[in-house]
């Protein structure tokens, strides 16, 4: 069972990353008709190398999410769903299973190739999550599916001297390792809980690409203030060495960095390669029933 870190290291951060924009999503549906708002869409791959992906769903009603996602493949990515309310069920080609609930999260490497489905076990009350893609190296693109669930009293959380209340999903922060880490791509992923006023600092190499998503409240960040449901991609500033912001009311939000890969990007739908001729070999293998 996770406990919270209450004595945690300071995250020194000298100069702070500013904003180099703010980002709305945009509102579309998924699945067999899951209404979610795409955050981070294909235009901004590049610039946020190595993440690919994250959607933000949330709904009171049962028809915007009951329908779920059925069975579709992947290849050459990871996925990892967090849930704040709700239940879903996750099946895979791979022989696993896990049931996905409020603070949980299901960590999918679909590697050479996986098909799943993941299916709401509720019929009424509240939804809400996100799902991130985070890429892989082309040298682990047809590595062996991996998948792992974690509950949310087994996820790593730490409480700062400034109030923050952080769950450490991968990466680390303020002296407590992540659920997960990844060497090539070294992502940190947070939920980070603020009261109003509160502030909180996370140090950030040089040269990854990190963005913030506000989910309640607001954040100030430098001059830029960052309201609910946004976006702000931080900036790369030569001299930066992680980022501070500050609560101008009770808010949560997900700070998301990571170690650009540098590589080619080749996506079509659920298949992300480096090459056109390993997307279309990707579809020749689902269509001959070898991708999974």
């Amino acid at each position: 069972m996770s406990q919270t870190q209450n004595l945690p290291v300071a995250e020194p951060v000298q100069q702070s990353r500013g904003v180099d924009r703010l980002i709305t999503g945009v509102a579309t549906s998924d699945g067999a008709g899951v209404r979610l708002t795409r955050v981070l869409t294909q235009d901004l791959q590049r610039r946020l190398d190595p993440f690919l992906m994250l959607d933000a769903f949330g709904s009171d009603k049962p028809d915007d999410y009951i329908a779920g996602f059925p069975d579709h493949p992947h290849r050459g990515f990871e996925t990892i769903t967090y849930m704040l309310a709700g239940r879903m069920l996750h099946r895979d080609s791979a022989g696993h299973e896990g049931l996905l609930e409020s603070g949980g999260v299901q960590w999918m490497t679909a590697g050479r190739g996986v098909i799943h489905s993941e299916i709401p076990q509720q019929e009424e009350g509240r939804m809400e999550g996100f799902q991130l893609w985070l890429n892989l190296p082309a040298k682990d693109k047809m590595s062996t599916p991996w998948y792992r669930d974690f509950k949310a009293d087994e996820l790593p959380r730490v409480r700062t001297a400034e109030g923050a209340d952080v769950t450490v999903i991968a990466g680390a922060s303020h002296g407590v390792e992540g659920a997960v880490t990844r060497d090539d791509t070294a992502p940190v992923y947070l939920d980070i809980h603020l009261p109003a006023g509160a502030s909180f600092a996370q140090a950030l190499p040089a040269g990854h690409n990190a963005f913030v998503y506000v989910y309640e409240g607001s954040v100030q960040l430098g001059d830029t203030t960052v309201p609910k449901q946004r976006m702000a991609i931080l900036d790369n500033a030569v001299g930066t060495d992680g980022v501070r912001l500050q609560a101008n009311e009770a808010a949560r939000l997900l700070l998301v960095a990571g170690q650009p890969l540098r590589e080619p990007i080749a996506q079509y739908g659920p298949f992300v390669m480096n090459t056109q001729e390993e997307i279309y070999q990707a579809l020749r293998d689902f269509r001959d029933g070898t991708l999974a």
